[in-house]
């Protein structure tokens, strides 16, 4: 069974930093063809769930969105079997629920039906 558990969120003023961090286990399987994902999301009131970003685990190759490229941060940590989204320069924009997903796939994806394995999610508030 994968778990995920998120920590790291807060209240932050605009400009400043936080880093997230999500505690996986359960990771089984996985071939030449098929790895493990991990990836960010989150949700502001009102609004749908949105991808941040992510990591392949087996290359550590990493996804942005955009909206958060030159801004965020993702990293893994194989021994502690954790991943890292560290924000700087964050904007009120950015204030959301944040969750942690997986995925065991060929592709990256960025629509959150194609996850399957979701953490409880951390509060990000940015404010003036």
């Amino acid at each position: 069974e994968v778990q995920l558990v998120e920590s790291g969120g807060g209240s932050v003023q605009i400009g400043g930093s936080l880093r997230l961090s999500c505690a996986a286990s359960g990771f089984t399987g996985g071939s030449r063809f098929m790895v493990w994902f991990m990836g960010w999301f989150r949700q502001a009131p009102g609004k749908e769930r949105e991808g941040v970003g992510g990591v392949a685990l087996d290359s550590s190759r990493t996804y942005y969105a955009d909206s958060v490229k030159g801004r965020f941060t993702i990293s893994q940590d194989n021994a502690k079997n954790t991943m890292y989204l560290q924000m700087s320069n964050l904007k009120t924009e950015d204030t959301g629920m944040y969750y942690c997903a997986a995925r065991l796939g060929s592709v990256y994806r960025w629509q959150p039906e194609f996850w399957d394995y979701w953490g409880q999610g951390t509060q990000v508030t940015v404010s003036a």
